[in-house]
């Protein structure tokens, strides 16, 4: 499947991308953003003015995940939002909303992602999992979707054996510090925040095996948006494709960011385990998503990710 490149034709002082408002396009725009790591793209191009160059007006609302903001993303007061990949396919499946992904925005790597428990934890293994309660921030999400085929790789049925429990994710720390559950799947910077604050380690990396540079999350909207908001949709992935390019070659920026946003102290941000923030969307990598997803029960068809990438009309 083709890789397609987060750009369009227009460059910044094109009149469309300077003067959204005497081009008929929608310039105020809300975007729904997941606090971590994924998000710290959106609020470079925020923070140097990016949107402001292709005449777009940008306020962000911190979401758990997509399904919470559904309601707002059907009648068009959310226009855009951060999901992973998991949870926007399982709607799709649904049919509760049909999206398009516009621009993809963060990928697994060693450290950034995995199961946490406490410094004092009895659970020393996978095995030692069995029968016990999980956190995570979506019971259809990537965590659970990471997890499975380890607990599966380890004996354990995690259908049977696991109790995923829904935790937000500001309550990541403070629900494993005071045993609401037994352990946690975080990202970074939590991970790196839950063994600073809370002495935590991490029993299993989801991010290898079978599982390894997993497509995290990427920016949607949905398909009636994008039908009616082509010079806006166009502006945002310009000024999004800016921001990313940045995040993927500057690693200073990203830990710059992330405080202004998040909970995690600036130390904490310096040395926290990043993922990769790719420049390009691609169907072929987050097709894995999908089929990985069906492997586990968490769809019931295969899904064509290829249907469901946005192309920036050429021109």
């Amino acid at each position: 499947m083709a890789t397609l490149v987060i750009t369009g034709c227009s460059s910044s002082g094109d009149p469309a991308s300077t003067s959204g408002a005497a081009s008929g396009m929608k310039t105020d725009l809300l975007i729904g953003q997941y606090p971590g790591a994924d998000s710290a793209p959106l609020f470079i191009a925020m923070e140097r003015g990016f949107f402001k160059e292709e005449g777009l007006n940008v306020k962000q609302e911190p979401i758990q995940a997509p399904q919470a903001v559904l309601p707002k993303l059907s009648n068009g007061t959310m226009d855009v939002v951060l999901g992973s990949y998991a949870t926007i396919l399982t709607i799709q499946e649904a049919g509760t909303e049909k999206f398009k992904y516009i621009a993809d925005s963060y990928q697994g790597a060693a450290g950034a992602f995995g199961i946490m428990v406490k410094k004092d934890s009895p659970i020393k293994d996978v095995v030692g999992l069995k029968g016990k309660k999980i956190g995570v921030n979506a019971l259809a999400g990537l965590g659970v979707l990471t997890m499975n085929p380890h607990m599966k790789i380890a004996g354990i049925d995690p259908t049977k054996d696991i109790k995923y429990v829904e935790v937000p994710t500001t309550n990541w720390l403070s629900s494993l510090d005071k045993g609401d559950v037994d352990a946690v799947w975080m990202t970074d910077p939590y991970v790196s925040q839950a063994k600073k604050e809370l002495g935590a380690t991490m029993l299993l990396d989801t991010m290898s095996g079978p599982t390894d540079g997993l497509p995290i999350t990427g920016w949607a909207a949905t398909e009636k948006w994008v039908g009616e908001n082509p010079k806006t949709l166009a502006a945002f992935q310009r000024a999004m494709a800016k921001a990313q390019n940045i995040a993927a070659t500057d690693r200073a920026a990203v830990t710059k960011v992330l405080p202004t946003f998040t909970k995690i102290p600036a130390e904490t941000a310096a040395t926290i385990n990043l993922g990769a923030y790719p420049t390009t969307l691609s169907a072929q990598r987050i097709q894995r998503v999908a089929d990985l997803m069906l492997d586990a029960g968490m769809l019931k068809q295969k899904i064509d990710v290829n249907s469901m990438i946005y192309a920036t009309p050429q021109g």
